[in-house]
């Protein structure tokens, strides 16, 4: 299965209310991650441009993008989500990529 890091920031109406009234987020994050085949594998929270990370296993790049829909719908919070790549990936990315190349025509040269 496919793994995503996303990285979100609350609003501040969101962090407001998280302060008044505590609650475990990560039964939260599971629970729509499940609803649709997801997995959270980890969740840290941080300071600095972000509030946090989850790293997910996602069927998909659609099922990823759902959830980051749906999430980002709520306006509590913003997100950017990549997808991550193992090192056997990137070494069938590179030799795609040389493959490519190889047939790569760039602007304002003729074949």
């Amino acid at each position: 299965m496919p793994k995503y890091l996303a990285q979100f920031s609350y609003s501040h109406e969101a962090m407001a209310a998280m302060i008044e009234n505590p609650a475990d987020r990560e039964t939260a994050v599971r629970a729509i991650l499940e609803s649709v085949g997801a997995h959270l594998e980890s969740l840290y929270w941080m300071f600095g441009a972000q509030d946090g990370i989850a790293i997910v296993d996602a069927p998909d790049s659609v099922t990823m993008a759902g959830i980051s829909a749906a999430v980002s719908s709520t306006g509590g919070l913003t997100s950017e989500t990549h997808e991550l790549f193992s090192s056997a990936d990137v070494r069938q990315i590179l030799a795609t990529a040389g493959r490519a190349r190889a047939n790569f025509t760039p602007p304002g040269q003729s074949r």
